[in-house]
């Protein structure tokens, strides 16, 4: 049994069979629900675990313009997109980002994740000039951990403590905000998400901001052991609406690899060409999506998605 979508011979074995031979999982996308832009991989930061390998020298993704990201942006909207994303790297280290935002968020409500320190809040006031335009623009700020302690381990001396400040700039600037935060193996969720409670109430936050918890996606390139996810996985596990909510059934990620604008599959799997579905968002749409990428996984037992729809 083969996968429909690209020509089979263009895809390795693991694309379509798991390592004992079973037909991999798969999934289907039924429509393009939100756009996601990789800013590229040059951050501010360099963090051991950061599953993008992003720092201030990468060169692994390239930094899109505004005028390699306007005709997708264009084309998204004939398909019905509803939402723009924006990711890194940091984003708010390339040039055209406020450029690239003023334009997206003219069309439709627009997600940027965001590290919150430096970059961010130097260009506060360009962002803060958008916030006329039709859309809002909404931003989750990285803050791994509930304490300082345990966040600049990952992240580099005081950056909790600038985080925490870009974090409090937009809320006064009355951007909707939200954090993304690690999920540790075997935590107590509900005491988690209350530290992180009583840190928003102590500086001023909304209480119940909205917490967006992720498991370790590792490096670019890493090949753990995890469980390969079967068609059997998918029928067993998963329902016809919960294979829906997977982000490859209803997202792209635009990526600038090698100089040209590339459509990957999702947010999670661009460390692996066999999920570069080429140029076109339109034929995209049609090409069914393995289960391969060991990120897959997560999506399929912790639910894991960077959307917010």
């Amino acid at each position: 049994m083969l996968l429909t979508g690209t020509p089979p011979d263009t895809k390795s074995q693991d694309w379509h069979f798991t390592p004992d031979g079973s037909p991999r999982g798969y999934i289907k996308p039924h429509q393009l629900k939100e756009l996601w832009f990789h800013t590229g991989t040059r951050c501010n930061l360099s963090c051991g675990f950061c599953l993008e390998g992003s720092s201030p020298a990468s060169k692994r993704l390239d930094a899109p313009t505004l005028t390699e990201v306007k005709p997708y942006i264009d084309e998204s909207l004939e398909l019905g997109v509803e939402q723009f994303s924006f990711t890194g790297g940091e984003p708010f280290v390339i040039k055209d980002i406020i450029r690239i935002l003023d334009y997206a968020s003219q069309h439709r409500p627009c997600l940027v994740l965001t590290n919150g320190t430096t970059p961010m809040i130097k260009r506060l006031d360009e962002l803060a000039r958008l916030s006329s335009n039709p859309y809002p623009i909404s931003l989750r700020v990285s803050l791994d951990h509930p304490n300082a302690e345990q966040h600049d381990a990952g992240r580099g001396e005081d950056s909790f403590a600038i985080a925490l400040s870009g974090l409090k700039l937009l809320h006064e600037k009355g951007f909707n905000i939200s954090v993304a935060r690690h999920m540790e193996k075997d935590e107590n969720t509900a005491v988690v998400e209350q530290a992180f409670k009583d840190l928003f109430e102590l500086n001023g936050l909304p209480v119940n901001l909205k917490q967006v918890a992720f498991p370790d996606f590792l490096p670019p390139g890493s090949l753990p052991d995890v469980p390969h996810v079967s068609t059997d996985c998918m029928t067993r596990y998963q329902t016809e609406e919960s294979r829906r909510q997977f982000m490859c059934a209803f997202s792209k990620m635009m990526v600038k690899q090698n100089g040209q604008m590339q459509v990957y599959a999702c947010t999670l799997v661009d460390d692996d060409t066999e999920y570069n579905l080429g140029k076109s968002l339109r034929t995209s749409l049609s090409e069914t999506i393995s289960m391969k990428h060991h990120r897959c996984y997560s999506c399929f037992a912790f639910g894991s998605s960077c959307s917010e729809l």
